[in-house]
């Protein structure tokens, strides 16, 4: 009987593990990490809230 390759084992080299720099890249051109995708959606939310409280205060 023939040993198995590295290929065949599914071996920790070839699979990417989360510390792998592919991982952490989203393709957008500002934002190049997903902590960074993250921040800016929770920036966005905090301002929506704060203008809407802020609007309602100022037209009510």
């Amino acid at each position: 009987m023939k040993p198995l390759d590295d290929k065949t084992t599914g071996s920790s080299e070839t699979t990417p593990g989360p510390a792998d720099s592919n991982n952490c890249e989203t393709g957008l051109p500002g934002l190049r990490t997903w902590r960074a995708v993250y921040a800016f959606v929770l920036a966005v939310f905090a301002l929506w809230v704060v203008l809407l409280v802020t609007l309602s205060r100022l037209f009510s």
